[in-house]
């Protein structure tokens, strides 16, 4: 059959199109193969030409500087320092005990860093540089340097390493950095290449271990040459990584380093809380460390001066101690019973001393009573048989529940390790914990701060800043991470009767500023910033009846770690209160001689901002106050501006 004219036109169209497009592809193709030919050719010459000469480039990673930590005005409570150290790259070096007997002659280099160094190339891959030596001064990091021919596979690198400028202030808050373990290893399940670098640091407690993602940023590489005897030759190509976001606290650095001096020997903790935001100006744990140390490798000799230190600087008491609150838990009884009903704030017990229960007798601690007492006196006075009796009416579950509202037996959430949740016990927790039933007895212990009860002097402040607004202030202790400031949101209403606070709020006012108060004689007498608190003792040993009997032996007279803790809650000004503080002195003895002494200068000092004038202080005490003051190792004051200045 014969095609006709207009279809064989139409077939030869086609066709033509077909060649154009594959004449197209093979041109795109051919010009393709060209230009890379000319950069495989031309441009990358160089480097195929040291391939070629047995030279090899390789890719290293860049650590990122990690982000500093930040008070809350900016001053940096953790940075970072340059730092000369020297590595080797086994697969690089050959002989590396030969290479490493080099390097003892030009650096020192003890046994002990040998052993650590070989123990190190046995246990990674050869490909990646072993840390050899760090911190080294520049006379040793030039040497090494110089003689770099002579060293194949060592490299020297200026690097940058964690430094904590305030030293103890800030070493439990922050915790510090240290080489990445086995063990830190094993506990992520996709870890970041930059963590297989010898001895690259990680966050190992505090801040700086549970911000770690936030901290540490993002690596970058170089590539560079390294000839035949693994001589690193040149740095042909760097793509910096992204260094870590900076952190900022709600902490006031200078107030921070005032409560940490006033605290000097003792074996305590202390918290300040902005009760209107709940910002943490100062946690303190006392004694304290210097987490220099761990950074830089901590000798055997000073690790165990801390651990054999029975005041236990490793410890940071402010969130993981939990303590009997003894007497500053009766702020929690005394609203839970107005707030049951089960008492009235006029209503008075009769105090002779003790309480019968069965065939026991519990003290107060007056041996002869404070007889009729009411609830503002019985804060006052601190009286312990008015507590036993609202307590045995309120019940442990009504104590409880209150004590959980305002913030005992809660787990803040906040960037530091091991938190406590302290506890407030209820019939439900005994029965699950010991398998007995809950007695009138472990009632009226509780009702006093003792038995099972225990909170931290975090939560204590917590407590202290919910009483003095009748808000639920939680505490925060991030302001900012990197630029973006972390949003304060309005603490909601506690729920509690407002005239029931203002009862309490009334005695813990007398227990500072009467004559008959158990802190009369640590009270603050400038009227613009008049201090409300609670003294608290916690028994850590049983007095027993004979013991009673013959006379209760003196806290002076016991061995330091039978004494009783020493507490102290407060916040101030009374009539617009702006900050409470919590203390605990452990076998401090009495709250109202070791404690609250304390609690009264670090409130006047947060107040203030700075050291507070005389006047506000009783005229018998100034001329010691000035005196005390003077022996503070604390950082220069800024200028007195009534605390203006602390944003």
């Amino acid at each position: 059959m014969r095609r006709s004219p207009r279809d064989t036109q139409e077939s030869f169209r086609t066709i033509s199109r077909r060649g154009l497009l594959l004449a197209g592809l093979q041109g795109v193709f051919a010009t393709t193969l060209a230009f890379r030919m000319r950069y495989l050719q031309l441009d990358q010459a160089d480097e195929f030409r040291l391939l070629a000469e047995e030279n090899s480039i390789k890719i290293r990673l860049i650590p990122p500087a990690r982000g500093l930590i930040q008070d809350r005005n900016g001053a940096v409570v953790a940075g970072n320092e340059q730092n000369y150290r020297i590595t080797i790259t086994p697969e690089d070096a050959g002989d590396t005990d030969d290479v490493l007997g080099r390097l003892v002659r030009l650096v020192p280099l003890s046994g002990e860093d040998l052993e650590a160094t070989r123990k190190e190339i046995a246990r990674r891959a050869p490909t990646l540089p072993i840390t050899v030596a760090d911190r080294l001064s520049w006379d040793e990091f030039s040497r090494v340097a110089v003689n770099a021919p002579v060293l194949p596979g060592v490299t020297t690198e200026v690097g940058l390493s964690r430094a904590y400028p305030l030293g103890p202030d800030f070493a439990h808050v922050l915790g510090y950095v240290g080489p990445v373990s086995d063990y830190d290893l094993s506990k992520i399940e996709d870890p970041d290449p930059l963590l297989q670098i010898p001895r690259f640091q990680i966050g190992k407690l505090g801040v700086e271990a549970k911000l770690e993602d936030v901290l540490r940023g993002k690596a970058g590489t170089r590539r560079i040459e390294v000839n035949s005897t693994g001589r690193v030759m040149r740095e042909l190509d760097r793509r910096d990584g992204d260094p870590g976001a900076n952190v900022r606290l709600t902490i006031d650095h200078r107030l921070q380093n005032y409560v940490q001096a006033r605290l000097g020997d003792e074996s305590a903790a202390a918290v300040v809380i902005d009760v209107t935001t709940g910002d943490i100006l100062a946690i303190n744990s006392a004694p304290s460390f210097d987490p220099n140390l761990f950074v830089r490798g901590i000798s055997a000799e000073d690790y165990r001066m801390l651990t054999e230190n029975d005041h236990r600087p490793l410890a940071d008491k402010s969130v993981q101690g939990a303590y009997p609150p003894g007497s500053t838990f009766k702020l929690v009884t005394a609203l839970a019973a107005l707030d049951a009903g089960v008492i009235s704030p006029s209503e008075t017990v009769w105090c002779p001393g003790y309480t019968e229960l069965g065939n026991r007798r519990f003290h107060c601690w007056k041996r002869g009573g404070h007889g009729h007492v009411g609830m503002t006196q019985s804060l006052e006075q601190s009286c312990d048989v008015y507590y036993y009796e609202v307590a045995q009416r309120t019940g442990i579950d009504r104590l409880s529940a209150m004590a959980r509202r305002l913030g005992i037996g809660v787990r803040f959430d906040l960037p530091m390790s091991a938190i406590s949740e302290g506890l407030a016990p209820d019939k439900e927790w005994k029965s699950r914990k010991y398998g007995t039933e809950w007695l009138i007895g472990d009632t009226l212990n509780a009702g006093i701060g003792q038995g099972f009860v225990l909170a931290s002097p975090l939560q204590l402040a917590v407590m202290t800043a919910r009483v003095a607004t009748g808000r639920a202030v939680v505490p925060r202790l991030l302001r900012a991470i990197g630029t973006q400031e972390l949003p304060v949101e309005a603490p909601a209403d506690l729920g509690v009767d407002p005239a029931f606070l203002a009862v309490v709020r009334r005695g813990m006012f007398d227990v500072s500023n009467s004559r008959r108060g158990t802190a009369y004689g640590s009270r603050i007498v400038d009227d613009a910033m008049r201090m409300a608190g609670k003294t608290g003792t916690s028994q850590v040993r049983n007095i027993t009846a004979a013991e009673r009997a013959r006379g209760v032996v003196s806290n002076d007279d016991l061995p330091w770690e039978r004494r009783d803790h020493a507490l102290f809650v407060c916040f101030a000004p009374y009539d617009a209160p702006r900050y409470a503080v919590s203390l605990v002195v452990e076998h401090g003895g009495g709250g109202s001689a070791a404690a609250a002494p304390i609690a009264r200068d670090i409130i006047l000092q947060a107040l203030m901002g700075g050291f507070p004038p005389l006047s506000a202080y009783p005229e018998s005490q100034r001329t010691r106050i000035q005196s005390e003051r003077e022996k503070l190792q604390v950082l220069e004051p800024p200028p007195t501006d009534g605390g203006k200045s602390r944003a």
